[in-house]
């Protein structure tokens, strides 16, 4: 009963968020209507010889949005600074959830959201928890930007995108940070 509470919530805000997102661009609608989604529980086994290394190595998101619930306790979690391009730490406010973009996002965006790139960092020898839920894509899976988002100032930088062969395009070719946008790009 917890856990389908929890998900009914999760599921509730990115629903909201959707909305939001869509009224920030100008447009109406529902954007996740038909989406997929992917729940994860995330469990790194940190012990002493792990201290330094990576329980994720540097990467972006494929999806379109991450909702992230954060174990206050063990955290880890390192984000690229866009400035700098140094990883600092995220460090979560209790009782709060980050929001993050993933690929999909900046490609149904047209590259007005930004994806950010990230890796989880062991800093002590204990088990750090966290829950995912992952937006993936359309049922039909094409995405594409909204021919709203498209005029002669914002050209459209990335073909329509399958989301299962760019999923597999990012994990046969190991470009997981960002880089595989660019087999897509228009130019």
């Amino acid at each position: 009963e917890i856990i389908s509470k929890y998900i009914k919530s999760i599921w509730d805000l990115n629903k909201f968020l959707g909305q939001k997102l869509m009224e920030g661009c100008g447009l109406t609608g529902d954007l996740f209507d038909g989406w997929r989604c992917q729940l994860r529980l995330n469990k790194y086994h940190f012990c002493p010889e792990s201290i330094g290394l990576n329980g994720t190595p540097t990467h972006t998101d494929p999806s379109f949005l991450t909702i992230l619930q954060i174990d206050e306790d063990v955290n880890g979690l390192q984000v690229v600074d866009k400035v700098s391009g140094e990883f600092v730490p995220f460090d979560p406010v209790p009782g709060t959830l980050a929001i993050n973009i993933g690929d999909i996002g900046k490609v149904w965006s047209n590259g007005r959201f930004c994806t950010v790139k990230h890796r989880v960092l062991c800093f002590e020898p204990k088990t750090r928890y966290s829950i995912a839920l992952f937006v993936m894509g359309p049922n039909d899976k094409i995405v594409q930007a909204p021919s709203e988002l498209v005029d002669s100032e914002h050209p459209r930088l990335y073909v329509p995108i399958d989301v299962e062969k760019f999923r597999h395009v990012r994990n046969t070719t190991g470009l997981r940070a960002g880089d595989a946008l660019e087999l897509f790009s228009t130019t």
